[in-house]
């Protein structure tokens, strides 16, 4: 949210620096991210000074261009080109000189001397467009006779500066979505650094009832939807510009002015965080209803779209219709036009859950909403009202043609919090003086109705809406109080740290983190909530076993996800997209499931499971760029090298797991490494290009999903031990095989420690050859037997027979075929 300094200064008095603000709203809890200098008109106007046409004749090799001479008040006439209709000698005018920066939005242009159809021009004589002062375009700018020539452009215009804040607003601090949100958070950090500071809200005493022409009444028909609705009517209005202050202001913290009515509306929405509604009290007769209406009832809003209403959707109404989504959005009929000459201004309170799940359901965001679904103060509704309808009177004239109807059944009261000094210091881990604690309790407005020795019972204003418990308020006198000034002990205590088995799952997912960073690995950390258009279709993973989410914060995170894959793929196409497409990503983190048939009204989280995954990305180049090597490109092979060190680092025996080819329809080709009692442990290949395609990926993407809890289980037993390397040499014997094409190698090596369990050490695929000289059908593959004895030195006559036991298990088991 954007925070004017000059603005937030008309609440609370203070002598801070625009950066020293922005470095106290942080220290406090309303972080902001930065800190610009604005000029009401863009640029400032520097290098703009007025000038007066002493003389103009038509330029001779051109007919619409004019020679002119100006006087800038310095003396000396300067000759400008300029192409206006409507220039003249003797008219006041705004020049930008040379070296003076004129914006066309974000584009920049630079005022030369230049030659024009070679008449020399030093200059430029502006329209109103063009220095950001109007739209007009047809001609320059005439200025009133009494300009005096060579005054500053940015003086004549009373052009200011200011600064802007970017106050990231956290969901639980609707307070702060305003000026005087934010003032009264800085007003409370005044007061404990020791500043004198007054907090002052704009006065209302001027308003009153100046007839009861207009008479409008409010009836209410949903009070869950609508506890308070306030509205008031003003007759006799002009539609028309806003003052200049009015749109400077506006503009400063990027919102466009509109009209003087609905710049109102914005102006107090951001100055005191109440939203406004403002209808034509002509169309809107002589009732106004707060009400649902049926399913399925059309309602064209004011962006000219029909939409078809819920019959959870609060609405205001006319005696002959909607008129307004509540709290949302507007409608097209019942706005106010150039033409509005009676209004009917409207400040409620609307209950967060409905206008959060309206805007929801009709994607509608607005600025109205984004307060409303947060909570605003319900107490502010008829003051807001009246400060509205005095604004209203002074910028667009009118009178006040009826009493404030209130319709407010059941007022809302204050929080009532206790809390304990020896609460407040255990958590925040300092004793804090009592003097200290009440002074900013009473700076943020909570009243203190009891005293004792021991705590205080307050009284928290409705306002704050995340403070109905003692360790809210503990937190907001933590912030207050500054983070700073509270000391982190060096070392925790052993009841904060983990035990058991969730102590061994973390220190060995850093074990392994480091093996992977070492491996040339980055960490990544997705998002848990992702999009379910990526799971439409899958069979691998339903999308009826996705977890939704009940109020999405949009299509792109409506849900949890199934697996690490489509956030790494997110992560590959945001870097190849910025000329960084080489990647090894790594990436631990939950993956979320949901089974219909589990569900049990009794045990509601029955459906529900989650599981804990590491999951590997490689893609691009292994080597790239080197002078030693050339570039090679990664392949599967490196992925499932990396596997199984994976699963070497944690003590687990690959000869101990049953690898098998995989089908999915997120691999074109893939493995999958499960125990012997049938749990899957990992799937690892290539992603299939369909899916690539869909991420906008040019490159490979080679992944594999490690289920990190099936893990821990298979290693709740596994010791992981060393011995001595070897004394005796090993014995390595090669075997050209001829098999049929759809043998695998994982079968040559399982037959192969099948047949030898003690000595045979390692089996190694170093060849494959198919094509040429080879049956139809075959295919060729060279391995290497690693075979060694570690208490001696194997002779051949035990090689041989290992060996002979060998081929003859290949050939009765697979039909090999020795070449």
């Amino acid at each position: 949210m954007n925070i004017s300094y000059n603005w937030l200064k008309e609440y609370v008095n203070f002598d801070l620096t625009p950066d020293e603000v922005a470095a106290a709203l942080t220290s406090i809890g309303l972080e902001t991210g930065g800190v610009e200098e604005v000029q009401t008109i863009k640029g400032g106007l520097e290098g703009l000074v007025i000038g007066e046409v002493l003389t103009c004749v038509e330029h001779p090799n051109s007919d619409h261009l004019h020679i002119t001479t100006v006087n800038l008040g310095n003396g000396e006439p300067t000759q400008i080109v300029c192409g206006a209709p409507n220039v003249a000698a003797g008219q006041k005018v705004v020049v930008a000189t040379l070296g003076a920066k004129l914006y066309d939005g974000d584009e920049c242009f630079t005022i030369k001397k230049s030659k024009i159809r070679g008449v020399e021009s030093t200059g430029m004589i502006c329209a109103e467009d063009e220095i950001g002062i109007g739209t007009d375009h047809a001609g320059i700018i005439v200025l009133p006779a009494d300009a005096v020539p060579g005054t500053l452009a940015k003086d004549y215009y009373n052009v200011k500066s200011d600064y802007v804040l970017e106050v990231d607003i956290t969901p639980n601090r609707a307070d702060a979505c305003s000026h005087f949100g934010v003032a009264r958070d800085i007003y409370a950090y005044l007061i404990q650094n020791g500043y004198k500071a007054e907090l002052k809200k704009p006065s209302v005493d001027a308003f009153k009832v100046d007839n009861h022409d207009l008479d409008i009444d409010v009836v209410v028909e949903n009070n869950e939807a609508c506890p308070r609705y306030a509205g008031v009517s003003i007759k006799g209005i002009t539609v028309k510009e806003s003052p200049e202050w009015m749109q400077n202001i506006l503009r400063t913290i990027g919102v466009r002015p509109i009209n003087n009515i609905v710049d109102i509306t914005n102006y107090i929405v951001h100055e005191l965080g109440q939203p406004l509604h403002c209808f034509d009290a002509d169309v809107v007769g002589k009732k106004v209803i707060v009400k649902t209406l049926p399913e399925g009832t059309p309602f064209t809003t004011l962006d000219g779209v029909e939409r078809k209403l819920s019959d959870r959707d609060l609405m205001i109404c006319n005696e002959n219709g909607p008129m307004c989504i509540a709290g949302v959005f507007g409608g097209l009929d019942s706005g106010v036009t150039d033409k509005t000459v009676n209004v009917f201004l409207e400040s409620a309170y609307f209950h967060p859950t409905w206008i959060r799940k309206s805007a929801r359901r009709h994607g509608l965001n607005t600025d109205a909403s984004f307060r409303f679904e947060r909570g605003i103060d319900p107490l502010y509704t008829d003051y807001v009202l009246k400060h509205a309808a005095l604004l209203v009177q002074e910028l667009a004239g009118g009178t006040v043609s009826s009493e404030i109807k209130d319709v407010y059944p059941v007022p809302f009261s204050k929080f009532n919090v206790d809390i304990t000094y020896k609460k407040i210091n255990t958590l925040i881990g300092k004793d804090i003086p009592v003097e200290t604690v009440k002074s900013i309790v009473g700076s943020l407005e909570m009243e203190i109705t009891n005293e004792t020795a021991e705590g205080l019972s307050l009284a928290v204003p409705p306002y704050r809406v995340d403070v109905t418990r003692d360790v809210d308020v503990i937190e907001d006198i933590l912030r207050i109080y500054g983070y700073n000034n509270v000391e982190i002990p060096s070392t925790l205590k052993s009841s904060l740290t983990t035990k058991g088995e969730a102590d061994k799952s973390y220190k060995l997912q850093s074990l392994i983190s480091e093996q992977l960073v070492g491996c040339g690995f980055n960490e990544i950390l997705n998002n848990s909530l992702t999009k379910a258009a990526y799971y439409e279709e899958l069979e691998s993973f339903p999308a009826k076993n996705l977890v939704m989410l009940m109020n999405p914060l949009s299509n792109d995170l409506n849900c949890m996800r199934q697996t690490l894959l489509f956030g790494g793929l997110e992560s590959i196409t945001h870097n190849a997209n910025r000329k960084n497409a080489d990647l090894k990503f790594f990436e631990f983190g939950n993956c979320y499931y949901f089974n219909e048939e589990k569900k049990n009204p009794e045990k509601v989280l029955a459906a529900y499971n989650e599981d804990y995954h590491l999951g590997l990305w490689v893609s691009g180049k292994n080597v790239a760029n080197s002078w030693a090597h050339a570039d090679e490109q990664s392949s599967v092979y490196e992925l499932k090298a990396y596997v199984e060190n994976v699963f070497l680092r944690l003590g687990i025996d690959m000869r101990n797991l049953v690898v098998g080819n995989l089908t999915d329809d997120l691999f074109s080709a893939a493995l999958s490494v499960n125990t012997k009692g049938g749990k899957r442990l990992a799937v690892f290949g290539v992603i299939t290009k369909k899916q690539l395609k869909a991420f906008d990926i040019d490159n490979e993407v080679y992944y594999a999903d490690l289920n990190w809890n099936e893990l821990m289980k298979a290693i709740k037993s596994v010791k992981v031990s060393y011995k001595e390397i070897c004394k005796f040499p090993a014995v390595k014997r090669d075997l050209a095989l001829l098999l049929d094409k759809q043998v695998q190698f994982a079968e040559i090596e399982k037959i192969a420690f099948e047949s030898e369990r003690k000595l045979l050490k390692e089996v190694s695929l170093f060849d494959v050859y198919e094509g040429k000289n080879l049956e139809a059908g075959k295919k060729s593959y060279a391995v290497s037997f690693m075979l060694q004895d570690e208490n001696q030195t194997l002779n051949d006559k035990q090689i041989d027979k290992i060996m002979s036991k060998l081929i003859a298990n290949l050939e009765s088991k697979l039909g090999a075929k020795l070449r």
